[in-house]
C-alpha cells in the first residue's frame, strides 16, 4: 500500500498506489496531514503516486508511513462510496448485446442541442437512475482488450512452415513403412525447431508485455448536482465530465465549457502541438478529427486549464473504440521469407514425388520386389526434403532476434528480423519517432539578434553566448519563467520534474539549460496575480513583488498582440521608444520565423508602483523579443535518413500537422532523395480512388493531416504498389498501419500500449537510429540463409543422383534408408547453420533492397547447383565402384560410398561460404569459426559411427582399411578443389568483361 523510497532526518518521499492519477486523494491527503502534530509540510504527486513529508526531526519515517496508511484507510468520501455500492450490486452487470449508440456530427451543434439530446444537465448532470440506465443499455466504457499471442498460439506457430509439414509426412510414412527409428530422428528435428523458436517468441512477448504503461482508473463527472470521482469504466453517454490539468479524457464529449483549456491529442491525430479548445460550434463538412476544436477525445491528455464536457461516446464507439476495429480489421502481410523458404518447401514436393515415381518404376521394371522399391523410394523422398533447412532458418532468426536484444531492439516474431533486410520503403510517423513530441525552444530573436538554441546552447553568428553576459536575453529568459504557470520540482535522483503545458515547459527548460534557478527566481520575485489568456486575448501576464518597492508585470503570448502594447525596446543595452516601423521589421522576423513551422511567442515586461491596485497591468510595456518552439527532431535522425537512402530505401513521413509544418521538417531531414519534396494533403486523399493513392504512393514523400484509416491506406498502397514496407509510429492513431505492414516498429518508452502491442519491433530506449542496424542485421540474416539453402539442395541432390543412378545401372542401393537420415543429420544441420553465422559483407548496405518477388533460389542458381551436386555425385559414385570391384556388391562397398559422399558433402560447406570467393582468396573471407567447429564436430562424429559398435550395427557399416581410407579421403576432397577451381575461372571470366 505504500513504499518508502527516499529518506534523510526530517524529510521522507513515500510511493502511494492510490495517489496515482488522483487529484482527490492528494487534495486529501495534503488537507488532512498537516494537521497532525510534527507535520510541516505535505507535498503529493498524482503523475508519479510520490508524495514528499516534511517533519520534526524526532519522527521516524516509519511512523509517518503508519500515519499515512491510517489516513488512506480511512479516504472514502462519502458519495464515492455510496455510488459504488450501488453500482456493484445493480447497475456493472454484463451486457449481452449493448445498443448502437447515436453517431451525429455533434461539433457542428449547439451546446444546448447536444445537453438535450442526452438528457441531461449541465448544472446536475445525469441523475443516478439515468446513469444506471445507460449503462445498462450501452455497456461499460472500457476497449476490447488488444489481442496478444498466448503461448499456444507461438507454439502452434512453430509447425505451420511448409518445410515442417514435409518432415511431418515424411516421418509418418516411414512409420508406415516400418521406419520407426527414422520417424523417431525425423519428429526430433521438428520438435528441436520448435523448441528454438518457442523460446525466443515467447521470451520477446514476455518483455513487451512488461512496458505496458499505468491507465487511468477513476474519473471526475457531475451526477445528481455533485462532483464525483467514479471507475472510467462506468462513464456513460450523457455524463459530464470535469476536465482538469493532467487528467486523461475518459470517453468522447462535446465541450460545455472551455476556460484556457488544451489538450494533448498527438497519440490519437498525430498533432504535436496540444489544441486550444473552444465550446463554440463548427461549421463546414468533414471537418478532420483534429480540427474539431470543441471535441475532446478518450485517451488524450489534458494539458492545461478546466473544463465541462456531456459524453456524446463510450467504449468501442469512440474514436479510439474504431481506431481498435481498423487495427481487429488490418491483415498481417506474410515477409519474403516467409514466402521463399515455402515455395523451396513446395519444389522439393515435387522433386521427392518425381523421384519417388522414377525410382519406384525403374525398379520394377527391373524386377526387383514391389515391397522393397517402395521402401527405397520413400528413403529417397525423405532425402530430398533438407532435415536442416527448418532449424537453420529458425536458429538463425532466433539469434538475429538475441543480438537486436542487446541493442535494446525487442523482436516479436523470427520473420520479423529478415523482413526489415527486405524493406524497400519504411513509413514515418513523425510525432514521437521523427521528433521527440516534446516542445523546445530553437530560436530567440532578441536586439536585433538571432540566437539559435541547440542542446542547451544559446548560439549567434557561430559564437557561443552565455545568457548571463547578455542583459536582454537573460531579462527575456527570466520573464519567461515568471509568466509560466509549469510547476518545478526536485526529485530524489537530483533532477527536476517540470508538469505543466509543452510550450511552458518547453521555456522552463531553456531557463534551465541557461543555468537559471528557477525556484530561487520564483521566490525572489512572489506571484502576486495572474491574468490568462481568453478566446479573444491571446496574451498571458504575471505580477509579482519585488525588492523595491515596486511590482515588475511579466508578459508573454501572440507576437502581434504583445507588440500593439509594448512602447518601448530594449537595444544595445538602453531602453528605446519602440516605433511603427521597429514593429513591421518584428512582425517580418516574426512571419520568417513563423514560415520555419515555429511556434512563436513575444516576450515584454514592465515595472509599475507596488501602490497600483488596478486591473490594467498591462501597459507601458518593454519588448524583449521572440522565442521559436518547436517539436524537435530526435538527434541523428537526419543521417539516419541518409543511412536509409544509402541503403536505397524510400523514405515516406505521415503526420497530422499542417502541410507547412510538414513540409518544413521533411525540408531539414532532406527525406526525399530527390531535390523537389512530393507532399499530400489527407484533402486531396480522401478525393481519390484506391487505385490512384497506388499511383501516388510511390511518388509521395511527405502526407499531412493524416487520419488513422489515412495511414492504413497509404500502407496498403503501397503494399498493393509492390513495395515491402516497415510502419514507425508510437501513438494509438498508428495501430492500423503498424499491423498491416510487413514490419511494424513501435517505441518502447513514449509509445503507448497499443502500438506496442500490434508491432513486431519495439524499440525500447525510443532510438530509432537502431534501425538502420536492424537492416543490416535482416540482410545479412537472408544471404546466409540463401548461402544454407544452396548447400542444402546441392548436397541433398548428390545423394537423390547417386541413389537413383546406382538403381538405374543395377549396381544395387550404395546407401540404406537409416544411412541416408544419419547422413542429412550430420551433414545438413550443423555445417547449415554455421553457413548462416557467417560475418556480414561488408557492402551489405550499399546494395539496393532485393526484389521480394525474387526466390531465395534463382534460376541462375539452378545451374550451378546442378554442377556441384554432380561433381560430389560423381567423386561418391567412382569411390563406391571402387568398392564393388573389391568387395562386391556388399556392406563394405556400402560403407565407402556412406563415408565417401558424408565427406564431400561436409567438405563443400567451405564452397558454399561465397559464390564469388575461392577459398584460395584468404584476404577476402573472414574466418568463421562457427564453420571451423562444425566441419571437425561432424568429422568427429562420423568417425564415431564407424569406432562405436552399436552405432556400427545401427548403420550396417562396417570397418575399413587403409587404402579405403585414401579412397574416401580423395573422393571427398576432389569435388572441393573442382567446384573452387571452377569458381576461380568463372570470377576471373567476370574480371575480364569488367575490363
Amino acid at each position: 500500500m505504500i513504499k518508502i523510497i527516499h529518506q534523510v532526518k526530517g524529510r521522507a518521499r513515500y510511493k502511494i498506489k492510490e495517489l496515482y492519477h488522483s487529484p482527490s486523494f492528494k487534495e486529501y491527503i495534503e488537507r488532512s496531514l498537516p494537521q497532525q502534530p510534527g507535520i510541516n509540510d505535505v507535498r503529493a504527486n498524482t503523475l508519479t503516486g510520490n508524495i514528499l513529508v516534511l517533519f520534526e526531526p524526532e519522527y521516524s519515517a516509519e511512523k509517518i508511513a503508519r500515519l499515512i496508511e491510517k489516513y488512506i484507510l480511512e479516504y472514502q468520501p462519502q458519495q464515492i462510496k455510496s455510488l459504488t455500492k450501488k453500482e456493484a450490486t445493480s447497475t456493472i452487470k454484463p451486457v449481452t448485446k449493448a445498443q448502437i449508440q447515436k453517431i451525429e456530427n455533434w461539433h457542428l451543434m449547439e451546446t444546448d442541442a447536444v445537453v438535450d439530446a442526452f438528457n441531461t444537465s449541465k448544472q446536475s448532470g445525469l441523475s443516478h437512475e439515468s446513469a444506471i440506465e445507460n449503462l445498462n443499455k450501452y455497456g461499460s466504457n472500457v476497449l476490447a482488450p488488444a489481442k496478444t499471442r498466448s503461448d499456444l498460439s507461438i507454439l502452434v506457430d512453430q509447425f505451420k512452415s511448409l518445410p515442417v509439414a514435409l518432415l511431418g509426412v515424411a516421418a509418418g510414412v516411414s512409420v508406415l513403412t516400418g521406419g520407426l527409428i527414422d520417424a523417431v530422428v525425423i519428429l526430433g528435428v521438428v520438435g528441436l525447431n520448435a523448441v528454438i523458436g518457442y523460446t525466443t517468441e515467447s521470451q520477446s512477448e514476455r518483455i513487451i508485455h512488461s512496458l505496458g504503461s499505468h491507465q487511468e482508473t477513476s474519473t471526475w463527472v457531475i451526477r445528481d448536482g455533485q462532483q464525483l470521482e467514479i471507475p472510467t469504466e462506468n462513464i456513460v453517454v450523457g455524463d459530464i465530465l470535469v476536465l482538469k490539468t493532467g487528467g486523461y479524457v475518459a470517453a468522447d464529449a462535446r465541450l460545455l465549457e472551455a476556460e484556457n483549456l488544451s489538450i494533448d491529442e498527438s497519440a490519437l491525430t498525430g498533432e504535436s502541438i496540444p489544441i486550444t479548445k473552444s465550446k463554440l460550434p463548427l461549421k463546414g463538412e468533414d471537418i478532420p478529427l483534429g480540427d474539431r476544436t470543441n471535441m475532446v477525445y478518450k485517451g488524450t491528455l489534458v494539458t492545461g486549464g478546466q473544463g465541462l464536457a456531456v459524453v456524446v461516446a463510450t467504449a468501442k464507439f469512440t474514436e479510439m473504440g474504431k481506431i481498435q476495429q481498423l487495427v481487429g480489421e488490418a491483415t498481417t502481410t506474410a515477409t519474403p521469407l516467409t514466402r521463399q523458404l515455402d515455395q523451396v518447401g513446395s519444389q522439393l514436393v515435387a522433386i521427392g514425388m518425381g523421384i519417388c515415381g522414377l525410382v519406384f518404376g525403374m525398379g520394377v521394371l527391373r524386377g526387383y520386389g514391389l515391397l522393397q522399391m517402395l521402401q527405397s523410394s520413400i528413403s529417397l523422398a525423405v532425402a530430398a526434403v533438407p532435415e536442416g533447412l527448418p532449424t537453420i532458418a529458425t536458429t538463425t532468426l532466433a539469434l538475429g532476434i538475441q543480438d537486436m536484444r542487446k541493442r535494446n531492439v525487442l523482436v516479436r516474431s523470427l520473420s520479423a528480423v529478415e523482413a526489415l533486410g527486405s524493406v524497400q520503403t519504411i513509413c514515418l510517423d513523425k510525432t514521437g519517432t521523427i521528433t521527440e513530441n516534446r516542445m523546445s525552444v530553437v530560436e530567440v530573436h532578441t536586439d536585433s539578434q538571432q540566437i539559435t538554441v541547440c542542446d542547451g546552447e544559446f548560439i549567434a553568428n557561430g559564437e557561443h553566448i552565455n545568457p548571463y553576459a547578455c542583459d536582454e536575453l537573460l531579462k527575456l529568459i527570466h520573464v519567461s519563467v515568471l509568466c509560466n504557470e509549469s510547476e518545478v520540482n526536485l526529485e530524489q535522483n537530483g533532477e527536476y520534474s517540470v508538469k505543466g503545458s509543452a510550450t511552458e515547459n518547453a521555456l522552463i527548460y531553456m531557463a534551465m539549460s541557461a543555468g537559471v534557478e528557477i525556484k530561487q527566481l520564483r521566490e525572489k520575485y512572489q506571484l502576486l496575480q495572474t491574468n490568462l489568456r481568453s478566446e479573444n486575448r491571446n496574451i498571458m501576464s504575471t505580477v509579482h513583488r519585488t525588492e523595491n518597492n515596486h511590482k515588475l508585470v511579466a508578459v508573454k503570448g501572440s507576437p502581434g498582440e504583445v507588440a500593439q502594447i509594448c512602447k518601448f525596446w530594449l537595444k544595445n543595452g538602453e531602453r528605446l521608444p519602440l516605433t511603427e516601423e521597429d514593429k513591421r521589421s518584428l512582425e517580418i522576423e516574426n512571419d520568417r520565423m513563423a514560415g520555419k513551422a515555429l511556434r512563436v511567442l513575444g516576450i515584454s515586461y514592465t515595472h509599475v508602483e507596488a501602490s497600483h491596485n488596478g486591473n490594467n497591468y498591462e501597459q507601458d510595456l518593454t519588448w524583449l523579443g521572440l522565442v521559436g518552439m518547436a517539436d524537435p527532431i530526435r538527434t541523428g535522425v537526419k543521417q539516419l535518413m541518409a543511412d536509409f537512402h544509402y541503403a536505397g530505401i524510400n523514405t515516406v513521413m505521415i503526420t497530422g500537422d499542417q502541410s507547412p509544418t510538414a513540409y518544413a521538417i521533411a525540408k531539414e531531414l532532406e527525406l526525399s532523395r530527390d531535390p523537389q519534396l512530393e507532399i499530400l494533403d489527407s484533402t486531396d486523399l480522401n478525393n481519390l480512388t484506391p487505385e490512384a493513392i497506388t499511383a501516388l504512393a510511390n511518388k509521395v514523400d511527405v502526407f499531412a493531416r493524416i487520419s488513422p484509416s489515412n495511414k492504413l491506406q497509404i500502407v496498403q498502397a503501397l503494399q498493393a504498389a509492390g513495395q515491402v514496407v516497415a510502419m514507425t509510429g508510437d501513438g494509438i492513431n498508428d495501430a492500423p498501419a503498424l499491423k498491416a505492414a510487413q514490419v511494424g516498429v513501435a517505441m518502447g518508452k513514449g509509445g503507448t500500449d497499443v502500438a506496442r502491442e500490434v508491432a513486431d519491433i519495439i524499440l525500447e530506449d525510443d532510438s530509432l537510429e537502431t534501425m538502420i542496424v536492424a537492416v543490416s542485421r535482416g540482410r545479412t540474416i537472408y544471404n546466409n540463409i540463401r548461402k544454407s539453402v544452396h548447400f542444402l539442395l546441392a548436397t541433398n541432390i548428390s545423394e537423390i543422383v547417386v541413389m537413383t543412378t546406382a538403381t538405374a545401372i543395377g549396381i544395387g542401393e550404395p546407401l540404406n534408408a537409416i544411412q541416408l537420415l544419419w547422413l542429412n543429420l550430420v551433414t545438413d544441420i550443423f555445417p547449415g547453420l554455421s553457413l548462416a553465422l557467417e560475418a556480414p559483407e561488408p557492402d551489405v548496405l550499399s546494395q539496393p533492397p532485393r526484389n521480394p518477388d525474387e526466390p531465395i533460389v534463382k534460376n541462375s542458381d539452378f545451374g550451378r547447383i546442378a554442377f556441384e551436386a554432380g561433381t560430389i555425385s560423381l567423386s561418391t559414385l567412382a569411390a563406391y565402384g571402387y568398392g564393388i570391384s573389391k568387395y562386391g556388391i556388399s556392406p563394405q562397398a556400402s560403407t565407402i560410398a556412406f563415408m565417401s559422399l558424408t565427406s564431400a558433402q561436409l567438405l563443400h560447406t567451405i564452397s558454399c561460404r561465397s559464390e564469388h570467393h575461392s577459398i584460395f582468396n584468404q584476404e577476402k573471407l573472414p574466418n568463421n569459426p562457427y564453420l571451423n567447429a562444425a566441419i571437425i564436430g561432424s568429422f568427429a562424429i562420423q568417425l564415431l559411427a564407424i569406432a562405436v559398435p552399436p552405432l556400427r550395427s545401427l548403420l550396417k557399416i562396417t570397418p575399413i582399411s587403409i587404402m579405403d581410407g585414401f579412397v574416401i579421403g580423395g573422393s571427398a576432397l576432389l569435388p572441393l578443389l573442382v567446384n573452387e577451381s571452377t569458381k576461380n575461372i568463372k570470377l576471373d571470366e567476370n574480371n575480364s568483361k569488367g575490363l
